[in-house]
């Protein structure tokens, strides 16, 4: 076996041991996390986040994505709680420590201190039986069959374990409170992200005399002269009252010219596509662009509250600001 072979092998074998472990963690949810859930819920704090070592790194993830996804969160080292930090826990919060042994001594020390505060303790850690699982309102079990290293040493299955955990809890909260993309965008403002996340279709969207629209009657060779003069690969088709009726795209195009229809008598309303995919100004862009990948469209119709159109809106445009 060469050098290269026993690299790829290893690294196989560690992804197969730590799957095997993630799966084996969704059959032992049970009514300790319906527990962990509720008593987040009804938090009216922060969420306390604390572990030492590895599983201190884990918990630092677990209360950065807690804290953007709708849970205010943050961690605190239990060696500084033992000095100081405690005076940043409060009898209305909620302390979920981390510890795969379950009697980590830096965070057994806090156990008294949290239940003179009365303050309510979710436990995660790899063993039924430890002092910090039994201390617990709820114990959420993220104990693994084996660690990937051979040698049983490093913390990985279990730290791994340990992190869909808080992305379950997380996630099982972003649900319940409702949490949109909006208030996610309003936790990621900077760089790329903010951008994807915080620019709406009327950010981008071509409006007034930039945006491609014909009647019902138009014939389609007029309707390209439309398409064509704006550029944008498409035309909004407006009935009598100017409301949106349908959408006629180069696609659209193809078809009606494999129709061999006349491209001069025929009105569009005949060729477009009716019923088409709007959205709405203040929707995201970021959801317009997962609404052209999922239905493979190139352009959007933007309508108001009476389905009138106000704007339009193509890849290219999404691809400008950087959104995709």
């Amino acid at each position: 076996m060469t050098a290269t072979d026993a690299f790829l092998d290893s690294a196989r074998r560690t992804i197969r041991v730590e799957s095997a472990a993630i799966g084996d963690l969704a059959q032992r949810l049970n009514h300790d996390f319906t527990r962990a859930c509720e008593l987040a819920l009804a938090c009216r704090g922060r969420v306390i986040v604390t572990g030492m070592g590895k599983s201190g790194h884990i918990g630092k993830k677990i209360a950065a994505t807690l804290a953007s996804t709708g849970t205010p969160a943050f961690f605190v080292h239990p060696g500084e709680a033992s000095h100081g930090d405690m005076g940043m826990i409060t009898a209305d919060d909620l302390v979920i420590a981390l510890s795969n042994s379950g009697n980590t001594a830096e965070v057994v020390t806090l156990l008294p201190l949290i239940k003179r505060l009365g303050t309510p303790l979710v436990a995660m850690t790899g063993n039924n039986g430890s002092a910090l699982s039994r201390s617990a309102d709820a114990h959420l079990d993220v104990s693994v069959a084996e660690e990937a290293c051979p040698l049983g040493l490093a913390p990985t299955s279990s730290t791994t374990a340990a992190l869909v955990m808080g992305d379950a809890l997380a996630i099982a909260l972003l649900e319940a409170r409702g949490f949109s993309a909006e208030d996610f965008a309003f936790s990621h403002p900077g760089g790329a992200l903010g951008r994807k996340l915080l620019l709406k279709v009327k950010d981008l969207m071509h409006e007034g005399e930039r945006l491609p629209k014909v009647s019902a009657h138009t014939c389609v060779a007029d309707a390209l002269l439309e398409i064509t003069r704006q550029g944008l690969g498409m035309t909004a088709v407006l009935d009598s009252d100017g409301i949106l009726c349908g959408l006629f795209t180069d696609g659209d195009l193809r078809r009606t010219l494999d129709q061999a229809l006349d491209l001069k008598t025929t009105p569009i309303a005949q060729v477009m596509t009716a019923n088409c995919q709007t959205v709405r100004p203040q929707m995201l862009a970021a959801e317009a662009l997962h609404i052209m990948e999922e239905r493979k469209i190139n352009g959007l119709v933007v309508v108001d509250e009476t389905h009138r159109p106000i704007g339009a809106l193509n890849m290219h445009d999404l691809l400008r600001a950087g959104v995709i």
